[in-house]
């Protein structure tokens, strides 16, 4: 009677088990998929940009990095910082030492010190070793001035959104009208004052307003006209860059790993037939 103890407990359990499960799957209204949700139905995968990085051979493009820089600064500065990157790392995208000292030391927003006399916080021009300062010095500050949200650092975003390199020029160009179609099927989820509606954000409703609004928005020094499109791209790809400034030289290891492979297998089997070709089984 022992023996069967367990196995009657047991039994009882799966008994109960399966009563539970078909007792729910034969409720009304039970579905195995889940109701659909505003963002399931209504948002977006990025859209696709030619960039020169794509693909194992691929390589940055310095005048569209500089281009790209030139929106961020004028921009996208205005709310987000790039705290990662120094200015004297703007040298790899082709500016000369005398261009990256000028940039730095206009930047809008000054390095933050301590005065040398009284000890006070005060501020200083900023110097091409120095990280690009901080937007705002703070999160509460940020969310005063953001309808009560911080914007992102975007020195990693394309990193820290999966597709980044196509999320950002599609989410600053994929402000759109509400859809007649989600105000039908979700009306709570009409965006309020202080948001905007862009199906290229995760949650639908964004309180960034849309920062290229229009074309023409900075004048490219190198002539390029600067549409929507130009410019959403050109800052896609310095973004790339702040956040994978060695992507070409992982290309290049890759790809000197492949011809290694390759020889080192051509060798091994070169050996093989060598050693065990007469060999017989």
């Amino acid at each position: 009677m022992r023996t069967l103890a367990p196995l009657v407990v047991g039994a009882g359990f799966i008994m109960a088990l399966l009563f539970a499960i078909f007792a729910s799957v034969f409720t009304p209204g039970f579905s195995l998929t889940p109701d659909p949700t505003a963002v399931s139905l209504f948002h977006k995968a990025p859209r696709h940009f030619e960039y020169s990085f794509e693909g194992p051979f691929g390589k940055y493009d310095h005048q569209q990095l500089q281009r790209g820089f030139q929106v961020y600064k004028e921009v996208c500065s205005n709310c987000h910082s790039l705290k990662l990157v120094t200015f004297a790392d703007l040298k790899q995208i082709g500016y000369n030492e005398a261009e990256v000292k000028a940039i730095a030391k206009g930047w809008q927003i000054k390095q933050p010190t301590i005065s040398n006399k009284d000890g006070s916080p005060t501020t200083r021009d900023n110097i091409p070793s120095d990280n690009f300062p901080l937007r705002y010095a703070n999160d509460t500050e940020a969310r005063s001035q953001n309808n009560g949200a911080v914007p992102p650092d975007l020195s990693l975003i394309t990193k820290a959104r999966e597709d980044g390199s196509n999320y950002v020029p599609s989410l600053v160009t994929g402000y759109t009208d509400f859809p007649a179609a989600q105000a039908a099927q979700f009306p709570d989820t009409r965006p309020d004052n202080n948001h905007y509606y862009n199906p290229y954000f995760s949650a639908l409703n964004i309180a960034m307003p849309p920062p290229l609004k229009v074309d023409g928005l900075v004048s490219y020094k190198d002539g390029t006209v600067a549409t929507r499109e130009q410019m959403a791209t050109d800052v896609g790809a310095f973004l790339t860059w702040a956040a994978e400034p060695k992507l070409e030289q992982r290309h290049h290891v890759g790809i000197a790993s492949v011809i290694y492979l390759f020889i080192f297998a051509v060798l091994a089997y070169m050996s093989y037939r060598t050693i065990w070709g007469d060999k017989k089984h």
